[in-house]
């Protein structure tokens, strides 16, 4: 154990002040810099109160570099969770001009558009910054939140309000509730000017605007963001009582007159190819800006076009953000480690000699699989040319086989897993015969690699999301035997208060930290459904598969008893299959993970401890919500993928096929063995007519 201050000499104070500034210094590079934190605010509080304590009983420690003198003090608490009214979803990327064309035609299909009839869109350029939503009640700003996982936020209300461009106050008649999203951004010439500042006071410097803005934002003290030169450009917008325009360019016109700052490069365009030239004419003008961005974002500008293509996964069908090439550099291959996941999956990892690419220092990138190592010949020692686009994770194009040292050899992945040692192997696809991409570790629960990377998944930001509980954390109480399982985490407090060592006693801990720790448990005692079903780790079963279970299902005792009863050829398999947007190889997997005992046995256990929330109905007003629709033959007022957007919107439920469990098909001219079908199980069948009617389409 550490000893009390007070028994330490000067000698011994001396080498704990330098481990704990270097220790603040590395995390104060992950929060600041980065905007990337690696461990909880209480534990960064808890370093802080240690080192601020020992310069206060040894005065000669502090110097003009002590770390107590620099911008980052402790935050003395965590920010409150903000939940979004309306979800904050994510924008697919497209990255050639062959894409855009493809998005446009996609969005043409889908409406049913000929090829010539007017289509209107707007382009603004994609600010490099950190989103944001400000709620206004009456015309006052009375909260704001970053985006989270946009579905929950931070509350940044007090920071935003520091911001001079952020009305307090809307001008002109607002609607009485009022959502308004955006952009909070540095300008560059003020981030040279703030880096300045912070090297003449020996500070820390920032990397680039993006992280910079978005480290200020989140300060825990405000009055730090109202000393950093930060913007905002609004673009969107969440809930809101009463809509002022009925277009996308109409909505922005509005939001300047409220008093919002607006981006002046946003156009109207009415084809591909007037996409495309803006597009070109902002990339030209890239460098001249005042500010960063990484790219051109295409919103469809009509509304109710909008409000017809509805949404795909995390992203909406009527917008797209095109994306600048890709910046490249070139570095040394240091090594190539293997990491185990929670699937067993084996995935190499390039360890770098760090480059900066993109204005980001980039030690680590992907190299995918074992045969894309091979293809591309990689290996260790080589010169390497490095791509980042975006946000997206830098990968390894290929080696620079001029400069290859002599002495590398061909790259020979593992057939045995490097954690704990069992066979690593492809598994063979019955049907095609060819091997799969990736080779797994077959240890099953005897891996350690797997069970600390399924509590990762377990505790991570989409998943439960408990604060203190990071990837750190788990690797250390999994290897002191504190936790193994799920359901250990909501044990613990239990299981601490009888523990002859308490948490409080261990290496950066204390009374503070491990009461914020507890309470974080305590506050996911109770879960939305689909974060409960995302955090099992079912393979195939992302944060959108989980969603559409929850949907589903509604409960989770539902969702487990079909899948308890999904063998193969069953009705409950033929359930799971038919949720639009699953199919066989996710039906499968969901049926395998219930068919497990020890899985079955781990869930029981936590189930003790957790309660999954049932799923919110979407529309419980509308007549078709919670009813599961099938659509087949042709139909003529819309497609076939608007009608199933309608009615998921409505909070219907569409399948792919006919079953018991289908309660209402809508059938077009050329409907054939569905509709026979459903005819003959006594389903209500309507035509096309009948559904817009239903739907309140018509009247």
């Amino acid at each position: 154990m550490r000893k009390p201050h007070r028994k330490l000499g000067l000698a011994e104070a001396r080498i704990e002040h330098a481990r704990l500034a270097a220790e603040i210094a590395r995390n104060d590079e992950r929060y600041y810099r980065e905007d990337a934190p690696i461990i909880s605010d209480a534990e960064y509080d808890a370093l802080r109160r240690r080192y601020e304590a020992l310069e206060k009983q040894f005065p000669e420690l502090v110097t003009k570099q002590s770390l107590s003198k620099k911008v980052g003090a402790a935050p003395s608490e965590k920010f409150a969770k903000v939940r979004h009214k309306v979800p904050v979803l994510s924008l697919s990327n497209v990255f050639t001009d062959a894409e855009v064309e493809d998005f446009v035609a996609r969005i043409r299909r889908f409406l049913g558009l000929a090829a010539d009839a007017p289509l209107a869109m707007t382009a603004e350029p994609k600010i490099d910054g950190l989103s944001c939503s400000l709620r206004y009640e009456a015309g006052k700003l009375v909260q704001a939140a970053t985006r989270g996982d946009g579905y929950e936020g931070e509350d940044v209300t007090a920071n935003v309000k520091t911001i001079g461009e952020i009305p307090h106050v809307l001008k002109g008649n607002a609607p009485s509730v009022l959502e308004v999203r955006g952009e909070v951004y540095m300008r560059r010439a003020d981030f040279a000017a703030l880096n300045a500042r912070q090297a003449e006071a020996g500070k820390p410097t920032f990397a680039n605007p993006r992280n910079s803005a978005a480290g200020s934002l989140r300060q825990l003290d405000p009055s730090i963001t109202a000393g950093r030169p930060l913007h905002f450009f609004a673009y969107a917008w969440g809930e809101i009582s009463a809509m002022p325009a009925d277009t996308q360019m109409g909505m922005v016109h509005a939001f300047k007159a409220y008093g919002f700052p607006v981006n002046p490069l946003t156009v109207l365009c009415h084809s591909a190819a007037e996409l495309l030239r803006h597009y070109r004419d902002i990339e030209s003008r890239r460098a001249s800006l005042p500010y960063d961005i990484d790219g051109v974002v295409y919103k469809v500008d009509s509304l109710a076009l909008q409000d017809r293509l509805g949404f795909v996964s995390r992203a909406p069908r009527w917008a797209a953000a095109h994306k600048f090439p890709a910046e490249q550099a070139t570095t040394i291959l240091r090594d190539i480690e293997i990491q185990v996941g929670r699937t067993g999956a084996l995935t190499p990892v390039a360890r770098l000699e760090p480059v900066t690419v993109g204005g980001v220092v980039v030690a680590n990138a992907t190299l995918h699989n074992e045969d894309e190592i091979a293809r591309k010949d990689i290996r260790v020692g080589d010169w390497v040319r490095i791509q980042r686009a975006g946000d997206v994770i830098p990968q390894v194009l290929g080696p620079v086989l001029e400069k290859r040292p002599k002495e590398a050899k061909p790259y020979r992945f593992p057939t045995k897993c490097p954690v704990c040692g069992s066979a690593a192997i492809r598994e063979i696809d019955p049907e095609t015969g060819t091997a799969d991409v990736v080779r797994r570790c077959t240890g099953g629960l005897v891996c350690p690699a797997q069970a600390v990377e399924r509590l990762k998944h377990f505790v991570s930001r989409h998943a439960f999301d408990i604060e203190g509980l990071g990837e750190k954390q788990i690797e250390q109480f999994y290897r002191d035997g504190l936790i193994a399982k799920p359901a250990d985490i909501f044990a613990l407090a239990e299981r601490d208060a009888k523990a002859a060592r308490k948490l409080k006693d261990r290496e950066g801990y204390g009374e503070t930290s491990v009461r914020n720790l507890f309470a974080a448990i305590e506050a996911r005692r109770r879960i939305p459904l689909n974060r409960f079903i995302y955090a099992l780790g079912i393979r195939h079963v992302g944060e959108t598969n989980a969603r559409r279970l929850a949907r589903h299902f509604g409960t989770f005792a539902a969702l487990r008893a079909t899948a308890r009863a999904a063998k193969e050829g069953s009705e409950a398999r033929a359930e799971i299959d038919n949720i639009e947007g699953l199919g066989e190889v996710v039906a499968e997997a969901v049926a395998d993970f219930f068919a497990e005992k020890h899985n079955e046995d781990e869930l029981d256990a936590l189930l003790s401890y957790v309660t999954p929330l049932p799923m919110e109905e979407v529309a419980s007003a509308s007549p078709v919500a919670g009813k599961t629709i099938v659509f087949t033959g042709s139909l003529e007022r819309m497609t076939r993928d608007e009608a199933k957007a309608q009615a998921e919107r409505l909070g219907a439920k569409v399948a792919a096929s006919v079953s018991s469990k289908t309660d209402l098909v809508v059938a077009g001219p050329g409907a054939g063995s569905k509709l026979a079908k459903a005819a003959e199980l006594g389903i209500e069948t309507i035509d096309e007519e009948q559904w817009l009617k239903l739907a309140g389409a018509t009247d």
